[in-house]
Parts: structure tokens; sequence; C-alpha cells
């Protein structure tokens, strides 16, 4: 009798299971929305735009993409953070407006952990510090050597304060004793027409917005954040073998839903995400710039916000950033 009872029941669950599953309205049915919280030309806006035009294949609807810079990226999160949870605006979120934003101001608007379900992670990459092509120094040494004998002189420009980018370039100038004054801009495409006009003089910028300055020779890579040399700049030095042992400051970026997104939708988008980061046309040309692209489930992408969280908060603790 016992076995018929917990029979029956398990026949009841599943029946409500699957009717459940069956109720659930087709996603997605409409354009999805993918913000980015910088303007056009950074690492961000190239994944947002890459993902957006293979999900559009795969999934038979649009995704189209949003610019919202503003408040080193915190304009564009809140933004996301308070929209509907169904899916149909997304985030693709970066290291600086998901873990650097909340350290640093405490009032940011946003609580990284309670108001965002992490869906993908998609690709991170080493930051590569360029200088204008007709620069006189071409080494990072020769650089800090500069740097050096004319304190104040030299300008760092970033994407915005408390971005990776700021944070390896004001790590870089406290570690070597230099004294640099800090340009912040509102996304990478800005700082890179000041780089490229000479009212710069470095910017740690993301691969993909700087490969073709480099190739060009209009722009001159110095140096790369990563503790290993990349493959498309091989004879290119890590920060770390000409100036600060362990040097290491990547930027990432992935997709985040607001929290309460259903299991249903944010499982589909997972999985055909990581089908676009399976396909060679998709990868292919993003790990040719630099990026590390890795398959990856909503559990895997939640530790290593973990992780990137617990480290740049231990660096808080030993470096400080103000708020230009």
């Amino acid at each position: 009798m016992k076995t018929i009872f917990c029979a029956l029941l398990t026949a009841l669950f599943l029946i409500s299971h699957c009717n459940a599953q069956s109720s659930a309205p087709p996603f997605p049915n409409k354009p999805v929305t993918i913000v980015v919280a910088y303007a056009p030309g950074g690492l961000g806006d190239v994944l947002a735009r890459r993902l957006a035009d293979k999900l559009s294949i795969r999934t038979k609807q649009t995704f189209v993409v949003e610019n919202k810079p503003g408040a080193t990226g915190a304009l564009a999160t809140r933004y996301v953070a308070k929209s509907k949870p169904d899916g149909y605006i997304l985030l693709l979120g970066q290291t600086g407006e998901m873990v650097i934003n909340p350290i640093v101001n405490k009032d940011v608007g946003y609580d990284t952990n309670k108001d965002f379900r992490p869906v993908a992670l998609i690709g991170d990459a080493p930051l590569i510090l360029a200088a204008p092509g007709n620069s006189s120094y071409r080494t990072l040494p020769e650089f800090i050597k500069l740097a050096k004998a004319k304190p104040g002189s030299m300008t760092y420009a970033s994407s915005g304060s408390g971005t990776p980018g700021h944070l390896a370039a004001a790590s870089l100038a406290q570690d070597m004793n230099i004294n640099m004054a800090h340009a912040p801009y509102k996304g990478a495409g800005q700082a890179m027409t000041d780089l490229l006009g000479g009212h710069v003089d470095i910017f740690f910028s993301s691969a993909p917005a700087v490969i073709p300055h480099i190739e060009s020779k209009t722009l001159r890579a110095l140096a790369v954040s990563s503790e290993k040399r990349m493959a498309i700049l091989p004879e290119v030095h890590t920060v770390s073998e000409d100036a600060i042992k362990g040097f290491n400051f990547t930027l990432w970026g992935g997709i985040f839903a607001p929290v309460g997104t259903p299991d249903y939708v944010a499982n589909y988008l997972n999985a055909e995400i990581n089908e676009v980061l399976k396909d060679p046309s998709f990868s292919g040309p993003l790990e040719k710039d630099g990026l590390f692209i890795k398959i990856n489930s909503q559990a895997e992408f939640m530790e290593f916000i973990k992780r990137e969280t617990i480290k740049y908060s231990k660096l808080f603790k030993t470096i400080e950033i103000k708020n230009d």
C-alpha cells in the first residue's frame, strides 16, 4: 500500500511539473535588449553586439544592444536591476560595474549578489597598456623612467574611475612610485580618441579596441596586464615581467538578468549562450583578440564572481581609488 501511495505522489508531481513547464510562456517571443554600461568601442560593446547577432540567428528573435554610459557603469546597471525580471532586458556586466563599483561605492544603488542573477560568462581578457605610436618610450621600463624623471607630467586615461583599467594604472603608479594624472572618460572610445591624438600618454585598454591601432602602428603596446603573455602579441612583455611581479588585471564580460528571472528563462539563455561560445565563428575572432572563452554554468559563473570580489576587496585595502 505504501509503495502504491508513493508511486501516486510521484505521478502527481510529474504531472504538475509538466503542466508548469507547458504553461510557461515561450521565450523569447519579442525583442530582447542587452544593455551595455559604456559607450560603443569597448570590450563589453564588442561582446554584446557579436552575441546579439548570434542569438538573433539561433532563436529567430531579435536581440538588440543598447548603450547606457554614465556613473562608471552604475547608470545602466541600476536600470537593469530595476527592470522587469522576465529576460527581455539583460545586462552585459563587466568587472567594473559588477565587482569594483559595489566595493568602492557603498551607495552605488545596486547589490550584485541581491539584484542580479548571473546567466553566463562570455570572455575574460588581459588589458593592453597602449601608448601613442610616435611616443618616445617604446617599452614599459622606458615609460617608467621618463615618468619618474618628470613627476606629474604624464597622464593616463581610463574608461572611468574604479574601472579595471583605472585600477591597473593606479596600481602601477603606486607600486613604481611615479606621479601621474588620471583622465577618466565615459567609455573606451573617447579614451582611445584622446590617446590617438596624443592628449594622454598611456591607456590600459581591452584588446579588441586597441589591436587594430597597434597593427597600423598608430599605437604601441608597452605591456599586457596578465601574468602570461598574449598569443596575439607574443613579443610584448607583461607588467609582471618588466615592473611588478604578480601584477594581474583582467577584464571580463558576462550576461546578467534581474533577480527573480524565472529558471526556465535563465536556463534557456545559459544554454543558448554556451552554444554560441562553441561556435568557432564567434569564439575564433575573440580568442584571436586575446580573450579566453569558456563554457560555463550559472553556478560556475557565480563562483567566478565571488573569487573576483574577494580579489578586488583585498586590493582596495592597499590602494586608494578616488572618485575623479
